[in-house]
């Protein structure tokens, strides 16, 4: 789904709803000489909502540092689990492997133990 481009007609029927205040910093915009965007409250990469009530006026700045800050860290975290649930991801941690060969030893391995024909330990020296 691609994302929905903005008309005149829209952006002056939000801008109107909003009493053309930024909804980051609650700043009056000058519709002629600030320059503003629509901003989306809740991130559309998170919700894929267009609706008028997750549509809100916002001075360029404001809205680059909300997208940043705030809306970039949560469309990552949220595009991670996804990966996880889905099994996409790699794991991290080589423990957390599902690896064929044997796992390394983590503790130095003791020699065999041969026993004799009465089933009493075989010790090489003594012989």
């Amino acid at each position: 789904m691609a994302r929905k481009r903005f008309n005149d007609k829209d952006r002056t029927r939000i801008f109107a709803a909003n009493k053309g205040c930024c909804h980051i910093c609650n700043e009056k915009i000058d519709g002629v000489r600030d320059p503003w965007e629509i901003e989306h409250v809740i991130a559309w990469e998170l919700t894929r909502d267009d609706s008028d009530d997750n549509l809100r006026p916002a001075h360029i700045a404001c809205h680059k540092l909300k997208t940043h800050g705030q809306d970039r860290p949560a469309i990552n975290e949220a595009n991670r689990r996804s990966a996880k649930h889905n099994g996409a991801s790699r794991p991290s941690s080589k423990l957390a492997t599902k690896d064929k060969r044997e796992p390394k030893r983590l503790t130095k391995q003791l020699p065999a133990r041969v026993k004799d024909a009465f089933g009493r330990p075989f010790n090489e020296a003594t012989s």
